[in-house]
């Protein structure tokens, strides 16, 4: 049979190659190429035979979110699994709606990431029991949905920087964006959520646990 094929996506070399390595040790699967951005990520799945990407929520030139609806646009039935530093109740849903077969958490034990190979290599999804109970949760009545479940993936991140500390023209050079989208997707997320400023928007941030 033959092995797995794997691309880490992921602009920490360190990282990239201790999960080389655990994918190396596993027997079954191998590293077919390594990419430091979306855009590399993106490109090298159409030069190389990909079975699973590794890919990671934050990168330096596009979100990993952006990167995933990318490359399911282009192959829809490629298994990308997300690997993030952030916890499940930060993106692993979002992850999962918008294509990813799977989420880990970079603290994740060895055995974990090749068990999720295995499987999003074999068309199945990936979903630990708080990911399940969180999509379980999605089924419940709009009324008790949390109030940042209703933004968009753009107006969330923007909500999650803010929270964090960033500046307007800050948040613009993370997000590749102009200072004036920012300052809509702003608008937007206060609008939605019914708060009035950045004072009430980190408060809640803080308080349902969204930025790190």
């Amino acid at each position: 049979m033959n092995p797995i094929q794997v691309l880490i996506a992921d602009d920490h070399a360190i990282l990239r190659r201790g999960l080389a390595q655990i994918i190396a040790e596993a027997g079954d699967m191998q590293v077919c190429a390594e990419a430091e951005t979306g855009a590399q990520a993106i490109s090298l799945v159409r030069e190389h035979r990909v079975d699973v990407v590794l890919l990671d929520i934050t990168m330096p030139d596009r979100n990993g979110l952006d990167t995933l609806k990318y490359l399911k646009k282009e192959k829809p039935k490629l298994a990308v699994l997300m690997l993030s530093m952030h916890p499940e109740e930060t993106y692993a849903l979002r992850a999962i709606k918008a294509g990813a077969s799977g989420y880990l958490t970079k603290q994740s034990a060895p055995a974990l990431l090749v068990t999720a190979i295995r499987q999003v290599a074999h068309g199945r999804r990936y979903i630990s029991p708080a990911l399940a109970e969180a999509l379980a949760g999605t089924i419940a009545d709009d009324s008790d949905r949390p109030a940042h479940a209703t933004l968009s993936d753009r107006e969330y991140e923007t909500m999650r920087l803010i929270a964090s500390g960033r500046t307007l023209t800050q948040i613009a050079a993370e997000m590749h964006l102009s200072a004036k989208t920012v300052s809509v997707y702003r608008a937007r997320l206060l609008e939605k959520m019914h708060l009035k400023n950045n004072s009430e928007l980190t408060h809640y941030a803080l308080k349902n646990q969204l930025v790190d």
